[in-house]
């Protein structure tokens, strides 16, 4: 019969096991999945708990097998986020919360504590691309004065499962496809969307997936989110649950998906040089820090449970607080040294940050320190000066691999008495200052079980997608219409399909439309779906943190032969002032020949700096290099995709024959190039979209 890894067996006359070659798994009814021992596993769905909604318990050798086993799989790349950018900087605190935890980074107005924050893709190997359509980590690690707190999140803030025993075979199902080695950083396929369709939690977050959270402009105009629900506790020792929000001061922007495609070959290490170069000019990137706080009965009268990560609290419900600010204001003096050796870990919380128990965040609090293990060759990983912290460490755990400290004396242990008898003696634990759980009072029967207050896998993903602009309500079906376009099996597709109808029918009739598809019967929900209050704050497109400004953008300005000097001298000042960044491009990037016969140097050359990787363009040309750029397809394509994507077009009078040779249609973003076109520039044109692509 078929068996784990797919091995038939024969026992012999000595009881002996003997394996043979690898045959395809037969699925028979007979069949049971098996823990690497051979032991029948009875739920593959849930963690072992006390209780329908209580803590993990360590003796679950399922799931501790299972995510041991995952945690080794690479060496030494990391198995997620592997392809990551970060940078060093502060976090100031605007006003003590000494009030609900007694953490100190939150207890001085004005204070700064030292911080390395790492931005990730998520599927992609190390050597992948900036901007496929993934889901991008948030990991932020504060150096406190008490030890180092890990904030490890994401940029959306809810994730795929609500059991960390799940996760391995989320990864599995998205990585590239164990037989072919492909797709690479990309979620279109078979088994990806077959786990999907088989797991109707996963809904809400294919939501989010699926717009254009997953499709950002910069890093720096990402939100950030900590997922979980977290405790406070104070100096008293009461409890206050949290959730952690990061808000870009640039606002949220994400490019058009034919943009990100395009950016992926012109540039694949877009985000990254984007972060870098913004750092290195002085345009710090920024975030604030906010909060949502509420205790155990506003907790309850939700109708959801604060423990699933896969559900969010509205911000119309409950406003987000902002309590602080971080900067980035130093790039890593050695990629590999920082970036890649960084090891965050969300156990890593100092007194006055606690855990809930979210069965996601459980196993993620064993699962880190293992792959850190893995990952970097050694228990002493914490000694890196990346992961170090910045406050005295003292205890007993000596030696190991790669043990860069000389401890003195030979007490090793816990308590001792040596220094009382003129030796090196050892610290003592502190009970007055040092961490100690918030006693939660727990019961229940040890159970592998899913509480039903996790039943609801429909009514957030329904709320998230009516809150929606209108034109990401069509990115969001048009993006659901190429990821299925790639399944190749009929089946799954349905099965999606069936699902989505629960969410909203609409959605699924555009969806099933753009596939040429019958549309399926709902499926069954395992809890009623509800109608719930729209939260606008969900929004990019017309929602509060789009901003209308060139603020930390970049501005393409093409020239040729015979631009005019006042003029492209006029627009580079104008889209300075405006915050922005002007970079000349021509021809051949030695430069140009200006209608004063000066030489003017170009910042990109027009086939290597297409007008993807800026926000706006301006055409500044006179009759004689418009008409050389006509014979150019490169300068062409430039202006049909900066239109296309929906930018603002500043042109001369004398570039008109490009637009027209492009297809540029006129309308509120295109401009001559006066103070007009730095206005244009501020945003893009969405009413423009309908006529230059059909969205599902």
């Amino acid at each position: 019969m078929a068996t784990r890894e797919g091995y038939d067996t024969d026992v012999g006359n000595g009881g002996e096991t003997h394996q043979h070659v690898p045959v395809e798994s037969s699925h028979k009814p007979e069949d049971h999945l098996t823990t690497n021992q051979g032991i029948r596993v009875s739920d593959n769905q849930n963690q072992l708990k006390a209780g329908d909604r209580g803590p993990v318990l360590l003796e679950d050798f399922v799931l501790r097998e299972k995510i041991f086993h995952f945690d080794h799989e690479r060496i030494p790349e990391r198995i997620v986020h592997a392809r990551g950018s970060a940078a060093h900087g502060y976090f100031e605190l605007f006003e003590s919360l000494a009030d609900i935890t007694k953490a100190d980074i939150f207890q001085r107005a004005g204070e700064k504590t030292p911080l390395f924050t790492r931005f990730s893709t998520v599927a992609g190997g190390a050597g992948s691309v900036d901007t496929p359509r993934d889901v991008r980590g948030f990991a932020v690690k504060f150096y406190t004065k008490e030890g180092n707190w890990d904030l490890v999140g994401n940029n959306i803030p809810v994730f795929f499962i609500q059991d960390a025993i799940k996760f391995p075979d989320l990864i599995h199902s998205v990585k590239m496809e164990a037989d072919r080695g492909f797709p690479q950083a990309a979620s279109a396929h078979d088994t990806f969307w077959d786990f999907v369709g088989l797991m109707p939690e996963t809904t809400h977050m294919i939501m989010w997936a699926m717009s254009d959270r997953t499709i950002p402009r910069s890093l720096r105009m990402i939100e950030g989110f900590g997922i979980h629900t977290f405790r406070f506790v104070n100096a008293a020792g009461a409890s206050t649950f949290v959730k952690f929000h990061w808000k870009p001061k640039l606002g949220l922007q994400s490019t058009i998906w034919d943009e990100a495609v395009k950016l992926a070959g012109a540039d694949p290490d877009f985000h990254r040089r984007d972060l870098f170069e913004a750092i290195q000019r002085g345009d710090f990137p920024e975030w604030e820090l906010g909060i949502q706080t509420f205790d155990e009965a506003f907790a309850d009268s939700l109708p959801y449970d604060v423990l699933d990560s896969t559900k969010i609290i509205p911000e119309e419900l409950l406003p987000v607080r902002i309590v602080g600010r971080m900067v980035l204001d130093r790039w890593p003096d050695n990629f590999f040294a920082e970036t890649e050796q960084v090891a965050y870990c969300p156990a890593n919380v100092p007194p006055g940050i606690d855990f809930t128990n979210d069965p996601l965040l459980q196993g993620r609090l064993f699962s880190y320190l293992d792959t850190q293990k893995s990952r970097l060759g050694t228990a002493n990983f914490h000694q890196i000066p990346i992961n170090a912290p910045k406050c005295p460490v003292m205890n007993f755990q000596r030696d190991g691999q790669m043990q860069m400290l000389q401890p003195k004396g030979r007490a090793n242990y816990e308590p001792n008495s040596l220094g009382e008898h003129g030796e090196i003696g050892g610290v003592r634990e502190c009970p007055a200052t040092g961490f100690a759980t918030y006693p939660a009072t727990e019961s229940g029967d040890k159970l592998r079980i899913r509480a039903s207050s996790f039943a609801d896998h429909y009514s957030q993903a329904r709320l998230f997608f009516r809150s929606l602009d209108s034109a990401e309500q069509s990115h969001l079906a048009s993006a659901i219409v190429f990821e299925l376009s790639k399944v190749s099996i009929e089946a799954i597709r349905t099965r999606v399909l069936s699902n989505i109808v629960n969410v909203d029918p609409s959605l699924a009739a555009r969806v099933a439309a753009g596939l040429a598809m019958d549309l399926p019967k709902a499926s069954e929900p395992a809890a009623p779906v509800q109608d719930l209050d729209l939260s606008p704050a969900l929004r990019i497109i017309r929602g509060p943190l789009e901003k209308e400004t060139l603020e930390g953008r970049s501005v393409g300005i093409l020239i040729a032969d015979g631009s005019d000097v006042s003029v492209v001298d006029t627009l580079v000042k104008a889209v300075t002032k405006a915050g922005a960044r002007p970079v000349v491009i021509a021809p051949k990037v030695g430069g140009v020949k200006m209608s004063d016969g000066s030489l003017r140097k170009a910042d990109g050359q027009l086939a290597g700096t297409p007008s993807v990787t800026v926000d706006a363009v301006a055409l500044a040309l006179s009759s004689e290099g418009c008409a050389a750029l006509l014979k150019e397809a490169a300068a062409i394509q430039f202006v049909m995709d900066a239109f296309g994507h929906l930018k603002a077009i500043g042109a001369s009078e004398a570039a008109k024959p490009l637009l027209d040779k492009a297809g540029v249609v006129a309308d509120a973003g295109v401009t001559g190039l006066d103070e007009a076109f730095v206005r244009a520039a501020t945003r893009r044109y969405w009413d423009r979209e309908p006529k230059v692509r059909t969205l599902a």
